[in-house]
């Protein structure tokens, strides 16, 4: 198989897509402001790279435990949808499509099936937790899941917003283009 790679946050919409929906949540159920002191502890052990236990469970997810996320996630796809760079919708149907992210999941899999993509990798997130399952698909674990995915696979183009965190991705394709604010700038042959 012959596909482009996509990195989704910052590449395919602006934005982290979690942060987004949090705000998305938060707007409808105000009461998940009382999980922020959680989604704190857990994001600084998660940045520290300690006690895993605590940024597995207090993750920025964890206010997923008070709501119906899966449905939630649905209306979100609907807003989230319409906010997608025109370059990516302008893409060439016919080739194969593969987006790659930290973000989770069950967010991702509704948008990315109203854009027409079909293989997607993402963070596994139970979004009735909101506990990180596995590892988060960033940097090199991407590569990784990638090569467990789609062990036959070339990349032709790979589109990402950032040499910081996707450059492992980047080096994958026969072209590489680097996204910003919409606009795909080509950086390797």
């Amino acid at each position: 198989m012959i596909a482009d790679l996509y990195d989704y946050d910052g590449t395919i919409c602006p934005g982290d897509t979690g942060s987004a929906f949090w705000l998305f949540c938060l707007v409808r159920r105000p009461y998940i402001v009382l999980f922020l002191p959680f989604q704190l502890i857990g994001g600084l052990c998660y940045l520290l790279g300690i006690c895993d236990f605590l940024a597995r469970n207090c993750s920025i997810h964890c206010y997923m435990r008070a709501l119906n996320a899966p449905r939630l996630a649905q209306r979100f796809a609907e807003k989230r949808v319409h906010k997608t760079f025109s370059y990516f919708l302008r893409r060439d149907r016919a080739r194969d499509v593969v987006v790659c992210s930290a973000s989770p999941e069950f967010l991702l899999r509704p948008i990315c099936e109203k854009l027409g993509v079909t293989h997607l990798i993402a963070t596994d997130v139970d979004p009735k937790t909101g506990v990180v399952r596995g590892r988060v698909c960033k940097n090199t674990e991407k590569v990784r899941r990638l090569g467990e995915s789609f062990p036959d696979c070339t990349f032709d183009r790979v589109f990402s917003d950032s040499l910081r965190h996707d450059t492992p991705i980047l080096k994958l394709g026969r072209t590489a283009f680097l996204v910003r604010r919409g606009d795909p700038r080509q950086i390797l042959p």
